[in-house]
């Protein structure tokens, strides 16, 4: 991404990686960093552990949950 901005966001006291895409006026938020909000999950590797297994099984129930983008490079916490 071109003329991007990085932020961090904060949801109930817990930071969100984000950043900001110029070209498409959005932002783009940290799927792992939301999960850990939603799940209440300070660690990392079973955070990712719950994004993995959320996203075989939503695939196998034939749901269009993700984009074909490729994964946005964001600064580890």
């Amino acid at each position: 991404m071109s003329n991007t901005k990085v932020s961090i966001r904060v949801f109930d006291d817990r930071e969100v990686r984000a950043v900001w895409d110029e070209q498409n006026a959005k932002w783009w938020f940290s799927v792992l960093d939301i999960v850990a909000v939603l799940t209440d999950q300070d660690d990392y590797t079973k955070t990712r552990n719950y994004w993995k297994y959320l996203k075989a099984k939503l695939k196998k129930e034939k749901n269009e949950l993700v984009s074909a983008t490729t994964q946005l490079k964001l600064l580890a916490k």
